[in-house]
């Protein structure tokens, strides 16, 4: 590998942005092309579902074969509420290979017993997650149905590009919480983001099924949802 792709990559990997080598099988000519550029290049199509997936592999592209060697940072996932769906959807996320945070400054709730196989951290989300910045490869919840939690931490999310973004509530909830976004300055294509009424609608009733259809919606939005739609709506 060249000395210059390398540096490029290691530098890539050390702040959490996805890319990929792209080596011409023909010749052996390499590049890396960020996430972030991947509009410039011939195979941004090929490079994008390859980086959606996780996974490298051999593409073809105007008859010339090219491996890509995926780079993507390992997915994350932040829970803003020490509540009974965090406590059912922290097991099943991590068993799908997210990296669970839970965030909660309720400290009656934030507790290691509640929680013994996750990080609990007992702070408000804008001190919590200066420490712990979100990006492009994180998912959050939203799950206290307290706007002086929930809102500092979705207006964090939604600047910061989260490749999944759930609110828990109703729909007048949510109507509330857009117009409070709005007051924000957030825009309508930014908004659509959100997934609220949080999780997919397999009729769940108790916390165990909710965490459940937050899970699949969290898939969903890592595997299918472009790169480049979501940095158009951030």
């Amino acid at each position: 590998m060249r000395l210059e792709v390398l540096k490029a990559m290691n530098a890539a990997r050390r702040e959490r942005r996805a890319g990929a080598v792209v080596t011409s099988l023909a010749d052996g000519e390499q590049r890396f092309v960020e996430a972030a550029a991947l509009a410039a290049d011939p195979l941004s199509g090929e490079i994008e579902a390859a980086l959606r997936m996780g996974k490298s592999g051999v593409v073809t592209a105007a008859g010339v074969d090219y491996f890509l060697t995926i780079q993507a940072p390992a997915p994350r996932l932040t829970l803003i509420g020490a509540v009974h769906i965090s406590q059912a959807l922290a097991p099943i996320a991590r068993i799908a290979g997210l990296d669970v945070t839970i965030v909660d400054p309720r400290t009656a709730f934030a507790t290691p017993e509640r929680f013994p196989e996750t990080p609990v951290l007992a702070q408000w989300p804008d001190e919590a997650l200066a420490d712990r910045p979100l990006d492009r490869f994180t998912a959050i919840c939203l799950l206290t149905h307290d706007p002086k939690i929930d809102d500092p931490a979705l207006t964090i999310a939604l600047r910061a590009g989260c490749f999944y973004v759930g609110a828990l509530g109703s729909r007048k909830t949510h109507a509330r919480r857009l117009e409070r976004m709005r007051a924000h300055g957030f825009d309508e294509a930014t908004l659509a983001r959100i997934h609220a009424p949080i999780g997919l609608d397999i009729g769940a009733v108790s916390p165990a099924e909710i965490a459940v259809s937050i899970m699949g919606e969290i898939v969903a939005a890592l595997r299918k949802k472009p790169l480049r739609s979501e940095s158009a709506a951030a």
